[in-house]
C-alpha cells in the first residue's frame, strides 16, 4: 500500500506544473474583425491546450472595455490597442503590454459614393467604435494628414463595424474607418475608398498587443510565457497555413460569403507580425501622437515602462521562434 501510495506521490511530481494548475485564464478579444484572428487561433487551434493553460477567449466590445475588465480582474489578457492601453497606463493604470502580433492601422477610410476626396467630409459625420481608442486615433490623423480641422467634422460614438456598416447604408454616417470583411462590402454596397491607412505616413502604429497587469506577470511568469507561445504559435500558424487560417475566420467572423472570408484571409497573412514583437519605433510614433493630440501631457520616452519583452526575450533566446519556422 505504501509503494503504491509512493508512486502515486511520485508520479504526481513528475507531472508537468501546468497539468496541476486548476486556473482557467480569461483572453479578450474586442470584436469580429479579421485582425482578431491571432486571438481566435489561440483558442481554435488548439494552442492553448498545446502548452499546458486551461482557458476561454471572450469578446469584450473595444479596447476601453477590455482594459476596464483587465483591470478589474475578469479577465488574464487582453489583445488591445497600444493607444488605449497608454492612456490607461498614464492614469495609473497596472497595466503592460507583453507583446504584439499587428504593427500598422487595419483600417481604411470608407465613405459614401458622393464623397470622392478628403475635402468632402467637412460638415460630415464619421462613426467610430468608441472615443479613446484606434479607430477615434486613425480619424484624428487621417484629418491631420490631409489638413482638415478636427472641429470641421462630427465624431461620433457608433458601435462595432457591423452597426457602423448598417448606419453607413442607411445614410445615418457619412464615413467611417473600417477593416476587412467589412471594407469588401461596403465597396459592393457602392461606398468609396477614400485611402487605405496603411498608404498614410500615420500607419505604424500597435493595433494588436498583448496587455496584462504588471501584477499579474510579476506573480505568473510561467503562465504568461506559455501564453506567449500559444500566441505566436497561433499568428505563425495563420501566416503559414491558409487551410487553417480559412477555417479560422470561417469559424469566427459573423460573415458568410467565402470571397469576403478570402480577402480578409490574403490581407492579414501579409499584414501580421512574426516574432510576435510591439514594433518600438510604432509605439514612439504613438507616444508622440498622443503627446501633439494632448497638448501638456507628459510622455515618457522609456519604453519599459508601457513594455515589458522578458517573456518573449528568453522565448528568443530558446530558440523558441527558430523552431517553429523551422530554421534552427
Amino acid at each position: 500500500m505504501f509503494r503504491k501510495a509512493s508512486l502515486v506521490i511520485l508520479l504526481w511530481m513528475a507531472l508537468p506544473g501546468w497539468a496541476l494548475a486548476q486556473e482557467r485564464y480569461i483572453i479578450a478579444y474586442g470584436g469580429f474583425a479579421g485582425f482578431q484572428v491571432p486571438v481566435w487561433a489561440v483558442k481554435d487551434l488548439g494552442l492553448l491546450t498545446k502548452y499546458g493553460l486551461a482557458g476561454d477567449v471572450v469578446m469584450v466590445p473595444g479596447s476601453t472595455r477590455e482594459i476596464q475588465a483587465l483591470l478589474g480582474g475578469s479577465l488574464h489578457f487582453a489583445q488591445v490597442d497600444a493607444v488605449t492601453t497608454i492612456n490607461a497606463i498614464h492614469q495609473g493604470a497596472d497595466l503592460v503590454m507583453i507583446s504584439g502580433s499587428l504593427n500598422t492601422f487595419p483600417f481604411s477610410f470608407v465613405a459614401q459614393k458622393e464623397i470622392r476626396k478628403p475635402e468632402d467630409l467637412v460638415g460630415k459625420k464619421i462613426g467610430i467604435v468608441g472615443f479613446g481608442g484606434a479607430n477615434e486615433l486613425a480619424v484624428v490623423l487621417a484629418l491631420k494628414e490631409w489638413n482638415i480641422p478636427r472641429q470641421s467634422v462630427t465624431i461620433l460614438q457608433s458601435g462595432s463595424a457591423a452597426n457602423r456598416l448598417v448606419a453607413l447604408s442607411a445614410k445615418a454616417l457619412d464615413a467611417s474607418v473600417l477593416s476587412y470583411p467589412e471594407i469588401s462590402e461596403a465597396v459592393r454596397m457602392g461606398m468609396n475608398v477614400l485611402a487605405h491607412m496603411s498608404d498614410l505616413k500615420t500607419a505604424a502604429f500597435p493595433m494588436n498587443v498583448i496587455a496584462v497587469r504588471r501584477s499579474f506577470l510579476d506573480k505568473n511568469r510561467d503562465a504568461v510565457k506559455r501564453f506567449q507561445q500559444a500566441y505566436a504559435e497561433g499568428t505563425y500558424l495563420f501566416r503559414s497555413s491558409k487551410e487553417r487560417g480559412i477555417a479560422v475566420l470561417a469559424q469566427r467572423m459573423k460573415q458568410k460569403n467565402p470571397q469576403a472570408i478570402e480577402e480578409t484571409y490574403q490581407y492579414f497573412a501579409a499584414s501580421f507580425s512574426f516574432p510576435t514583437r510591439v514594433a518600438h519605433q510604432g509605439l514612439r510614433n504613438t507616444l508622440e501622437m498622443i503627446a501633439q493630440r494632448t497638448p501638456g501631457a507628459k510622455v515618457e520616452t522609456n519604453l519599459d515602462r508601457y513594455l515589458d519583452e522578458s517573456t518573449i526575450d528568453e522565448l528568443e533566446r530558446e530558440g523558441f521562434f527558430k523552431r517553429l519556422t523551422g530554421k534552427n
